[in-house]
């Protein structure tokens, strides 16, 4: 796994796997590093499910991790995981689900893939490279109006209407094809002297967000997967980016008041009651952790408990 280091790697596992018979959801496989960390805590009849919509990822399971009977891959995303578990769960409830939200490091390092604005490469940022439009075709068509909002929204970018400007005008004289002429056109019209992050940080974010549609992805999956959890199964959730962290922690604090308008009252029907705790405080990578691998310094665990079986 040269070149992947998976994060909070420790504190996952101590999290997640308190039933080492249970089984278990990987729902971004990456290159498995944490997915083969959590098999070497399970028992003989633990069980893990693991799943990513990048087929090199799909094909890096398979050849790594698929001669171990407990472990299998799925080629998909988890915001669709109920698809994929109905004949493997067999009516059982889930002990633990991870999600370590974001692009891995060996999408981010290849240049092909177009994640980068470190690396000069085709516009691409499609997740799932066999489906959906990419960024080139996106940004072909995209108004100035729209271009605007998804850099404001998804990006949080202060600049984000004299960005959208410079990049329709590029446009407008050739196609925008290159993740390199996508920064330099950020950078350009950069004021000058040190930035605390790259120019071009937001702008990259944003439009990979809007890409693979990662915010509803995200809301989709926390309640899927929330669904499939057993009594005292854990939800574990890794986010690098602030919007990304900001809506699983109010999914979980909303789970975990149960339904507002029986606060206060006598009884509360068993539907409106909570369904998840909250599992300690927000977890940071160490900074011995943050020296050896940079890319986790922005990392955040939050962690859940179901409260009554998802199946009963």
């Amino acid at each position: 796994m040269t070149g992947h280091q998976p994060v909070l790697m420790n504190e996952v596992i101590e999290e997640l796997v308190h039933n080492k018979d249970g089984l278990y959801i990987d729902g971004t496989y990456g290159r498995g590093g944490h997915s083969a960390q959590i098999l070497m805590q399970l028992g003989e009849q633990g069980r893990l499910l693991a799943l990513d919509k990048d087929p090199a990822a799909v094909e890096h399971a398979k050849a790594s991790l698929a001669s171990d009977p407990r472990f299998s891959i799925k080629y998909g995303g988890f915001e669709d995981v109920e698809e994929h578990v109905e004949s493997w769960l067999q009516g059982q409830g889930l002990s633990g689900v991870l999600l370590d939200l974001g692009v891995s490091s060996p999408q981010l390092d290849d240049p092909q893939r177009g994640f980068s604005f470190l690396r000069n490469g085709p516009l691409d940022m499609r997740m799932n490279p066999k489906g959906g439009v990419n960024a080139k075709d996106w940004l072909r068509k995209v108004s100035e109006e729209e271009l605007a909002e998804v850099l404001r929204r998804l990006g949080e970018e202060p600049r984000a209407k004299k960005i959208s400007r410079a990049i329709i005008r590029a446009r407008d004289k050739s196609p925008i094809t290159t993740t390199s002429r996508l920064a330099n056109i950020v950078i350009d019209i950069s004021p000058g002297g040190a930035h605390r992050i790259h120019p071009a940080t937001r702008t990259f974010q944003a439009i990979r967000m809007h890409i693979n549609k990662e915010l509803e992805s995200l809301h989709k999956g926390l309640n899927a997967c929330t669904n499939l959890l057993g009594k005292g199964g854990r939800l574990c959730v890794i986010s690098f980016h602030s919007l990304e962290d900001r809506l699983v922690k109010r999914f979980m604090a909303r789970q975990a008041r149960g339904d507002p308008a029986y606060i206060g009252l006598p009884d509360i029907p068993v539907e409106a009651r909570p369904i998840l705790r909250l599992v300690g405080k927000l977890i940071r990578p160490t900074n011995k952790e943050v020296e050896s691998n940079p890319r986790s310094r922005s990392a955040k665990l939050r962690v859940a408990e179901r409260l009554k079986a998802a199946f009963s």
